[in-house]
């Protein structure tokens, strides 16, 4: 048995919300978390792609992860992406999340480096070793070219401070066998209906979402992203599911956080400008997303109050 909590149900990536002149907006985050706590996330990201951490600078991450580490509640968990460009900086900053009262780090392989699959498996038991902190493994060859088998993926899984999975391949077969493994750690999927891992991992088995669309419709990410313990779970998670599928579909619409960030500014939420050279999507395109946001009137549900004045 896991000597930590594994996380379970929506695991939200939040965005990184900026102030007009491109400073972290510290308040922000404390809404942003706070309007995920009230919504029914179980546990969210901060920094992550989502969070545009390729673009932080190590100030910036020390400064995120010092001032959010005291939003912690009983109620929600806050993990931190802490890869760094080798090992030695990502075990860095995992013990920097430690010191500040981190509920757990969530790392990747380090990107650009097209390390060989024997290599990024060493990297994720050397920086566990380093710390008693819950570590997570997000296996995202799009984004950094390095994909982890299955055989590797059960692997790291042994490890005591290993508690869970996010997978973003297109691979059902490498869900399914995850989930046949039966590990001792959470076993989750991105959001995106274009990779089409919802369905299969959660009818596998598999205990949640770790997802970006929950920044708009945390409600619904949190029925989509519940564990299946009978049929009635199942049913609920069908008609949620399809009933949000377009907003997912336009969350994906364009690179990871653009078009959720966009669309969280022009709603009210927490989030501020992209940071460049990242841009918003066009107006057309947000129009199309915030029609479908009126069109399930989650508008109305959530209390967003739409200010096309912020796009630019």
């Amino acid at each position: 048995m896991k000597m930590h909590d594994k996380p379970t149900g929506s695991f939200v990536a939040l965005v990184t919300p900026m102030n007009e002149d491109g400073t972290i907006d510290i308040s922000g985050f404390k809404n942003l978390i706070q309007f995920q706590q009230e919504n029914g996330t179980s546990a969210v990201l901060i920094m992550g792609s989502t969070g545009e951490v390729s673009m932080l600078t190590t100030d910036e991450k020390k400064q995120i992860i010092s001032e959010t580490s005291k939003m912690k509640s009983e109620k929600i968990k806050i993990y931190f992406g802490c890869t760094g460009n080798n090992t030695e900086s990502t075990i860095e900053m995992v013990k920097f999340a430690k010191n500040q009262g981190a509920d757990g780090a969530i790392i990747a392989a380090p990107s650009y480096v097209c390390a060989s699959r024997e290599n990024i498996k060493d990297y994720v038991l050397e920086v566990c070793d380093s710390t008693d902190l819950p570590i997570g493994f997000y296996n995202n060859p799009p984004r950094i070219n390095t994909d982890l088998h299955w055989n590797d993926l059960i692997e790291i899984s042994k490890h005591p401070n290993m508690v869970v999975l996010k997978e973003s391949t297109t691979r059902v077969g490498q869900v399914a066998q995850m989930c046949l493994a039966k590990p001792d750690i959470s076993i989750m999927c991105c959001c995106s209906p274009n990779l089409g891992l919802i369905v299969p991992t959660m009818s596998l088995g598999g205990h949640g979402t770790a997802n970006m669309t929950g920044n708009i419709i945390p409600k619904e990410l949190s029925i989509i992203s519940k564990p299946w313990e009978n049929y009635a779970d199942a049913t609920k998670f069908k008609d949620e599911y399809l009933k949000n599928l377009d907003i997912l579909h336009f969350a994906y619409s364009s690179i990871n956080p653009v078009p959720i960030k966009t669309l969280m500014r022009a709603i009210g939420l927490p989030a501020g400008p992209l940071r460049k050279p990242l841009k918003p999507i066009s107006k057309s395109s947000l129009n199309a997303g915030i029609e479908l946001l009126s069109k399930l009137s989650l508008d109305k549900s959530y209390g967003y109050k739409i200010n096309m004045n912020k796009v630019a």
